[in-house]
């Protein structure tokens, strides 16, 4: 199929430094950097663009990859710099990030929306000036959420459980991202939101097994 976009930017949302690695709240980056190891591309430090940035050509588009290194909050500084800077339009964007709303591992790509209360998402909406560019949104609603401080619960680290779910859910992460290469985005949505509701039924019963067994024991 002919590609949609001659170029594609994905932006993973996270928090730099080594307290922030393998916590939930870094799931954007850590499905750039999976699809950046699938086609041997190497994040390097950007300081024009407050970011870690890595370009190559896959399936004859020019593959964007950006990861600001601004912390969360700030992260649309990067991305509006970014897109400035190439000349890039917003169709051309999508923003990889976590949703404490969302199932564990649960994928929602959408063309648009709202926020949701994401701090990363509020910052790319402030600096790019629209509401209207794509995101992938990842679920890290678990077994531990609610129990404690919203805040704490993103910035913690993986369970041993979601640790042992986390490169399925990353390589599901990194398909959607590939299919946006060379398809258009509504019908990109179409199969990843539908695929994932069968693929979250099939997790809650298998953990539900896995839970009566315990019980069992």
């Amino acid at each position: 199929m002919v590609s949609i976009h001659r170029h594609r930017v994905f932006v993973g949302l996270g928090n730099i430094g080594k307290r922030y690695e393998k916590t939930r709240h870094n799931m954007g980056f850590l499905t750039v950097d999976c699809l950046a190891a699938r086609h041997g591309l190497e994040l390097k430090e950007a300081s024009r663009f407050k970011g870690k940035v890595a370009k190559g050509v896959v399936e004859n588009v020019t593959l964007h990859l950006l990861e600001p290194t601004t912390y969360m909050n700030a992260s649309g500084q990067s991305v509006e710099m970014y897109l400035k800077y190439f000349q890039l339009p917003l169709e051309a964007l999508c923003v990889v990030t976590d949703d404490v709303a969302l199932p564990f591992g649960d994928l929602r790509l959408r063309s648009g929306g709202s926020s949701g209360g994401h701090n990363g998402l509020k910052s790319v909406e402030q600096h790019v000036g629209t509401r209207q560019y794509a995101r992938l949104r990842i679920g890290i609603a678990g077994e531990h959420h609610g129990k404690g401080a919203l805040d704490n619960y993103v910035l913690e680290k993986f369970s041993s459980q979601e640790m042992n779910e986390l490169p399925e859910i990353l390589d599901s992460a990194a398909n959607a991202l590939e299919m946006l290469l060379t398809h258009d985005i509504e019908s990109v949505m179409k199969e990843v939101n539908t695929k994932v509701k069968q693929v979250s039924a099939k997790r809650q019963e298998k953990n539900q097994d896995e839970s009566n067994n315990e019980k069992s024991l």
